[in-house]
């Protein structure tokens, strides 16, 4: 469940929503949904993917080749080009469509991949405030964010883009509660803090983040 409804499929796997009581409150009318995120779920009909309301209500058409859900009041969606920008709750594109990839925002921020495959953060207005100098990155969480660079190691950005940690890591996941899993060459595990101090030792062969 999601926002109070949660997508179910028929024998025909088209997809429609339950709420809490089991009744069947927006029909399987779609051949794929997304759960609801800030009052509205992604659908695809005829191939294309739009955005209905919690009354099944198609609010956003099904125009885009491909879309995720609303995050932070902006949702990614793919052109026919297969270039990738961002629509408001309304259905206008607020950042065109230009990228090779987008991810959702968080914290402010979306990953985003240009032509020559380099990934950096653009903010709300569409502008690159980091540039695409990146290998990978992920989304921001606990106000850093994990970005691998061109020999294939792992550190960690703050929103300015200055590399706080050093990249040094074989892997490395996302702040939560101000630890951060990590594995070093030797491909053990353990956790360091926002300071790239490693406060769990690397020892571990199987971890999850902090909850």
């Amino acid at each position: 469940f999601s926002e109070g409804l949660a997508m179910v499929t028929d024998g025909k796997w088209n997809s429609g929503f339950i709420n809490k009581t089991g009744k069947l409150v927006i029909p399987c009318n779609w051949k794929t949904a997304s759960a609801f995120s800030q009052g509205l779920a992604c659908v695809k009909d005829n191939g294309k993917w739009g955005f209905i309301n919690k009354k099944g209500q198609t609010v956003i058409p099904c125009k885009w080749s491909y879309a995720l859900p609303f995050s932070e009041g902006l949702a990614k969606v793919e052109n026919d080009n297969k270039k990738q920008g961002f629509i408001d709750k309304t259905g206008k594109l607020v950042i065109s469509c230009k990228w090779k990839f987008a991810g959702s925002f968080s914290e402010g921020l979306a990953v985003v991949k240009d032509d020559n495959k380099k990934q950096g953060f653009i903010d709300k207005t569409g502008k690159l405030v980091i540039p695409c100098t990146w290998e990978d990155t992920f989304s921001f969480s606990d106000g850093l964010a994990r970005v691998k660079d061109g020999n294939g190691e792992w550190g960690y950005i703050d929103k300015t883009g200055q590399l706080v940690i050093p990249c040094k890591w074989e892997d490395a996941g996302p702040f939560s509660e101000g630890l951060a899993k990590v594995k070093n060459q030797n491909g053990k595990l353990g956790f360091i803090d926002k300071t790239g101090r490693e406060v769990i030792p690397c020892k571990w062969s199987y971890a999850l983040p902090f909850s």
